[in-house]
């Protein structure tokens, strides 16, 4: 797709706010390259630039270096700045979805992906309100790793498991209802935002990471066993893989080195973010 201009003037960010964001975005990808798997990388991972929170003339300074994908997360403020910005950029909604926001997420014409989808309910809501006439929204569905209450998502898939276990888990549902009820959908892969002490932890194998590899195997093996092969192309990249989202800016390359084909960084490209009450006021 070819550059768009913006729909609204978008002031410019100063000159030096402009060179400090191209030196962190510079250094990101060079930490990307380097942490990438020296075998068994099939593509280059995608990089998010997380946006929340920052102006749109940061967002502007990053598109000039060539990036295009950004997650944000709240709905209004995306609506704002898909608005102002280029219309090649590739927006992903990273936020807590909720169903009554479908409408107006599906009204941003170049949303590239949803990462945050987990129910059924959800993925009926999104489906029902996208335009037949743009291609299928990317969805990823939510896995809480961690376990945590005050994490979204459903659980895992463990190896080994029993069959009609795996079969009734919440997550097998969500993806086979997506694969036969929501022709406006594409189950692109898998999410998860991982516990703090596991990003932190440097001594040992990131256990939400190790999770999401697992589930993924699962939930792949199951499909196919359910009557949606690889090659069926109703789900995952080209190749009928399941991509996985996982890893932020202080844990993307023990992710990538995990397996992580999306990484989401935002304090590592534009520095500490305000607080929301500070934004508003």
């Amino acid at each position: 797709m070819s550059a768009a201009v913006p729909t609204a003037p978008v002031a410019r960010a100063s000159a030096e706010r402009i060179d400090e964001l191209k030196e962190s975005l510079a250094e990101i990808r060079q930490r990307i390259q380097a942490a990438r798997p020296s075998q068994g990388a099939t593509s280059q991972p995608t990089l998010v630039a997380v946006s929340k929170y920052k102006p749109a003339s940061d967002i502007l300074a990053c598109y000039d270096e060539g990036q295009l994908d950004f997650g944000e997360n709240y709905v209004q403020e995306l609506v704002e700045k898909a608005a102002q910005l280029p219309q090649d950029i590739r927006w992903h909604f990273i936020g807590t979805f909720q169903s009554n926001k479908a409408k107006i997420l599906a009204s941003i014409p170049n949303l590239y992906a949803l990462q945050t989808l987990h129910s059924a309910k959800g993925a009926t809501a999104l489906n029902k309100v996208l335009s037949a006439d743009r291609p299928a929204l990317n969805v990823f569905l939510q896995v809480n790793t961690s376990g945590e209450e005050s994490k979204s998502g459903v659980h895992p898939l463990v190896r080994d498991a029993p069959e009609s276990e795996v079969d009734s888990a919440e997550l097998v549902q969500i993806a086979k209802h997506i694969l036969t009820e929501c022709p406006h959908l594409r189950l692109q892969g898998l999410m998860t935002i991982g516990s703090l002490s596991e990003s932190l932890s440097k001594e040992k194998e990131n256990e939400d990471f190790r999770r999401l590899v697992a589930t993924r195997e699962v939930l792949e093996a199951t499909l196919a066993r359910a009557g949606f092969p690889k090659d069926s192309g109703k789900w995952g990249d080209e190749s009928g893989r399941l991509l996985l989202s996982m890893g932020m800016s202080s844990d993307f390359e023990a992710a990538l080195a995990a397996g992580s084909d999306i990484v989401r960084v935002g304090t590592g490209i534009f520095g500490s973010r305000p607080k929301k009450e500070e934004v508003k006021a």
